[in-house]
């Protein structure tokens, strides 16, 4: 592994040799880095503008380097309290090791398939189009995107407004789009006799959200509806009359197909879809604006990924980091590669492999000695 880790930082420093990296209000910002054991092994950093920064880069290339999401008065003083907050991004991490994936279970959580990262990126613009723009009123320029360089994204709001939140407020915002302490019982009216009337498509927040979902998973079918835990018989029903369910969902009448138990089954299904919304968000990022992320546009440590930035919702899209994300040329290399598993990088796949001596293009190499599955002949 030594030798690995001397190749691989010759690159990182090349990397940072090339490019000059940008921050907003770098100079009120907390650093973090970390070598190859952690990915933050030292903090407390301050630089006073991005040449500073960036040159720190070029020079040490550090495997990790996180920033603060909070701007600080003296970001560079220890402890905490001495920096004296002044505001900071509204941040959002969303990581498919949080996700509860069916390729997960294939392959593990430590490895990152093309579905986890397909997963994770519709999550984030699930959260942009589902909370950030029609709930909480920002404009697409108010939101910046990153790779997290991984297999995730960060999703930073920085405006005025936002940089004064206290951390209660901000506890609040992610609790709302975590769905905590959601009572899906207040989005129902029932009464012996009378029809089941629940939230609309048009609705704002979580009831219409949770009608939507709901719609949205019908119209994929039987196995859809299987999956949020509805027995196949019932499945089979509501798909069958989908048009009527749907339209009674569109007028607010949820009791338009004949279901036993109608109140508990329609509230076990709401809970379940809010579960599924809700759990992609890891809160310590989003309430603690004092906890460090990964820097936009420098280099991930696990894989030789660049933190890339985003430029839209739109790129969001499209993007595909193991394609888009690559820092590395496609020069061959020669590795001994131990890989359980597929790799698709840069357009093509490779793999798996059994303590084969392999020539891969450089960028694959790199995440693979990175990911601890390929080391240098000797």
């Amino acid at each position: 592994m030594p030798k690995n880790e001397a190749f691989v930082k010759k690159l990182f420093s090349e990397f940072y040799s090339r490019r000059k990296v940008h921050l907003e209000r770098v100079e009120s910002r907390e650093f973090g880095v970390g070598n190859f054991e952690q990915k933050v092994a030292y903090r407390h950093m301050a630089f006073k503008d991005e040449e500073a920064l960036s040159a720190y880069l070029s020079m040490e290339a550090p495997p990790y380097i996180s920033c603060s999401s909070a701007y600080y008065k003296f970001p560079g003083a220890r402890p905490m309290e001495k920096k004296e907050i002044i505001g900071g991004e509204l941040v959002f991490d969303l990581d498919a090791t949080d996700m509860d994936l069916q390729c997960q279970k294939e392959h593990g959580k430590g490895w990152v398939c093309s579905e986890c990262l397909s997963s994770v990126k519709r999550e984030a613009i699930k959260l942009i189009e589902d909370f950030l723009i029609p709930d909480f009123g920002f404009g697409e320029k108010d939101i910046s995107i990153n790779f997290s360089g991984n297999r995730g994204y960060h999703v930073r709001i920085a405006d005025e407004i936002v940089s004064s939140l206290t951390s209660k407020q901000r506890i609040e915002i992610s609790n709302y789009i975590s769905g905590d302490g959601l009572s899906v019982e207040g989005f129902f009216v029932h009464a012996r006799g009378r029809p089941l009337m629940g939230p609309k498509e048009g609705d704002y927040g979580w009831g219409g959200k949770l009608a939507r979902r709901f719609v949205a998973t019908l119209e994929q079918g039987v196995d859809a509806l299987v999956s949020m835990g509805i027995e196949r018989k019932t499945a089979s029903i509501l798909y069958r009359k989908k048009v009527l369910v749907e339209m009674g969902i569109n007028t607010g009448n949820w009791d338009m197909v004949y279901i036993k138990n109608k109140v508990e089954f329609w509230n076990g299904i709401l809970a379940a879809q809010a579960i599924r919304q809700s759990d992609r968000i890891d809160k310590n990022v989003t309430n603690d604006p004092s906890h460090l992320i990964r820097l936009p546009d420098t280099l991930h440590g696990e894989t030789g990924l660049v933190a890339k930035r985003i430029k839209s919702l739109h790129d969001l899209s499209s993007f595909d980091p193991m394609t888009k994300a690559l820092a590395f040329s496609a020069k061959p290399i020669r590795v001994n590669a131990n890989v359980p598993h597929e790799l698709s990088i840069g357009g093509s796949t490779y793999g798996p492999y059994s303590d084969k001596l392999v020539e891969l293009p450089l960028y694959a190499a790199v995440y693979l000695m990175l990911k601890g599955m390929a080391e240098l002949p000797e």
